[in-house]
C-alpha cells in the first residue's frame, strides 16, 4: 500500500508537469523568450528554493546547508553542472513540442530521458549494483511504449493532410522535430545524473520525502543559468526588452507564469515525496526517475487528446497510441512484479 501511494504521489507531479503548458498558452502579447524567462524564475529559482527549506530539520539552517555545499564543493559544482546541461535540454525541448506538439514531442524527448537518465545516473555515480535486471527490464518497457507512441506519431504525420495537421501544430515537421526531440532527451537525462551527484547534500536527519529537494534546487540553479543567458540573448536580438516594461501586462501574465512554474516544479516536488514511500523497495527507488518519465509521457498525450493534437487520425492510429499508453502505465509498475 504505501508503494502505490508512492507511485500515485509521482503520478500526481507528473500530471502537474504535464499541465504547466496549459497556463502558458494564456500569456498575451509576450515574446518566447520573455515569458519563458519569468516562468523559469519561478520554476527553477523560486519554488525549488521553497522546496528547500521544507527539507530544513527542525534545528538546522539555511546558511548551514549552504556550508554543507561549500563543504563538497565536487558533489555541488557537478550538481549545477549537470543542470547546466540539462537546462540545454530544456531549451530544445521546447523546439520539440514546436514540430510534434505537446503530446508527440514530450513522447521522444522524455522517452529518451527516462531510458538515459535511469541508467546513466547509476553509471557516472558508480552505483551499478543498483541496475538489476527487473530495472534494464522497465526501462526497455518504457521504450517500448516510447517507440509504440512514435509510430502512431508517424501514422498521423503520414495521413494527414499537411493542411490538418498544421491546425494542431503550427510548424508540424515529423523529422526535424524527431531530432531536436532525441537531443532534447539526452541532455534533459542530466538532471538525473545531476540529482545523483546531490544525493549526499542534505542533512542527515532529513525526512526521506524531502531527501532530494536541496539538490534538486543546484540543478534547476544551473537549468536556469543556461535558459538565462539565452532567453536575455534573444530579448537582445529580437529588441523585445520592451516586453518587461509595461505594468498592465506584468499584471495578466505573471499569475500564469507562477502557475505554469509551480506546475513544473510538481513533478520533481512529487517525485521527492514520492521516493520517500519507495525505500522498501530498491528496485523502484532506483526506477523511479522512469516511472516519472513515463507519467509525464501518459498525461502530455492526455493533454494532447484534449487540445485536439488527434484530431482528424484514423482509428488504427488512435488504437495504436492507447496501446502505447498502456505499456507505459504497465512499464510504472512492471519491476516490481519481476
Amino acid at each position: 500500500m504505501v508503494i502505490i501511494l508512492g507511485i500515485l504521489i509521482i503520478a500526481i507531479g507528473a500530471f502537474c508537469q504535464s499541465s504547466s503548458y496549459v497556463p502558458i498558452n494564456k500569456i498575451k502579447s509576450w515574446r518566447w523568450e520573455s515569458y519563458w524567462l519569468v516562468q523559469g524564475a519561478f520554476a527553477w529559482l523560486l519554488f525549488p528554493l521553497v522546496g528547500t527549506l521544507l527539507s530544513i530539520p527542525e534545528g538546522h539552517t539555511f546558511g548551514e546547508l549552504l556550508s554543507m555545499f561549500q563543504q563538497l564543493p565536487r558533489e555541488t559544482w557537478l550538481t549545477i553542472f549537470f543542470g547546466v546541461l540539462w537546462g540545454i535540454g530544456g531549451l530544445t525541448f521546447g523546439l520539440s513540442m514546436r514540430y510534434l506538439g505537446v503530446a508527440l514531442g514530450q513522447s521522444i524527448a522524455l522517452g529518451t530521458c527516462a531510458a538515459l537518465g535511469t541508467l546513466l545516473t547509476p553509471v557516472f555515480i558508480g552505483n551499478t549494483s543498483s541496475l538489476t535486471m527487473p530495472v534494464i527490464v522497465g526501462v526497455v518497457v518504457t521504450l517500448a511504449g516510447i517507440a509504440i507512441i512514435g509510430i502512431a506519431g508517424g501514422m498521423k504525420s503520414a495521413a494527414l493532410p499537411e493542411e490538418e495537421k498544421r491546425k494542431s501544430v503550427k510548424d508540424f515537421n515529423f523529422t526535424k522535430g524527431l531530432v531536436v526531440a532525441l537531443l532534447a532527451g539526452f541532455m534533459s537525462a542530466c538532471f538525473s545524473i545531476g540529482l545523483g551527484y546531490g544525493e549526499s547534500l542534505t542533512f542527515a536527519d532529513t525526512k526521506p520525502i524531502f531527501a532530494s529537494l536541496p539538490a534538486t534546487m543546484l540543478v534547476t540553479f544551473g537549468g536556469f543559468l543556461t535558459n538565462a543567458i539565452y532567453c536575455l540573448y534573444q530579448n537582445a536580438r529580437n529588441h523585445s526588452f520592451s516586453d518587461y516594461g509595461d505594468a498592465r501586462l506584468w499584471l495578466y501574465n505573471l499569475p500564469f507564469c507562477a502557475l505554469a512554474g509551480l506546475l513544473w516544479y510538481s513533478q520533481f516536488f512529487g517525485l521527492s515525496l514520492g521516493k520517500g514511500f519507495l525505500v522498501d523497495s530498491p528496485t523502484l527507488l532506483a526506477f523511479s526517475w522512469c516511472i516519472l518519465m513515463a507519467l509525464n509521457v501518459t498525461f502530455s498525450n492526455f493533454w494532447g487528446i484534449v487540445l485536439k493534437e488527434w484530431k482528424g487520425c484514423n482509428a488504427r492510429t488512435i488504437t495504436v497510441l492507447v496501446i502505447g499508453l498502456l505499456v507505459l502505465i504497465v512499464s510504472s509498475f512492471l519491476p516490481q512484479l519481476l
